[in-house]
């Protein structure tokens, strides 16, 4: 069956459709993206260690959550990549601008996880 004929499910059927688009989108990332990769290594550490560091619930949530936020800016820039090259292969200053828009997303997100991270652990005064 192709993704359109499951558009007019419900209820559990369409939430387990759901679940495997996501494991597929998952499992591509993982496939074809080394950042992406590189960035799931980083989170197997990073993840354990917000949860033995942070001294409360949302000092964990903050640090999981900056670290997670970098994966799924990650697969929206890799997403992003995926249709820009599919749609216009050849060179082109709007496919550039978008590709580096999407890099600048997740240079941002890694910027913003090291400052979450900063706050928590080095809290000021």
């Amino acid at each position: 069956m192709s993704a359109a004929e499951f558009k007019g499910k419900k209820g559990l059927r369409r939430l387990w459709n759901a679940l495997g688009y996501s494991r597929d989108g998952l499992g591509a990332a993982w496939t074809n993206e080394a950042a992406f990769r590189e960035e799931v290594m980083l989170a197997v550490v990073a993840i354990p260690l917000a949860l033995f560091l942070g001294e409360t619930g949302v000092d964990r949530a903050l640090m999981v959550g900056s670290i997670l936020l970098v994966l799924i800016v990650e697969i929206l820039n890799s997403a992003v990549e995926a249709v820009v090259d599919k749609a216009s292969p050849e060179k082109h200053e709007l496919a550039k601008r978008a590709k580096d828009m999407g890099s600048a997303a997740v240079l941002l997100s890694l910027v913003n996880a090291a400052a979450v991270w900063a706050c928590v652990l080095w809290p000021a005064g």
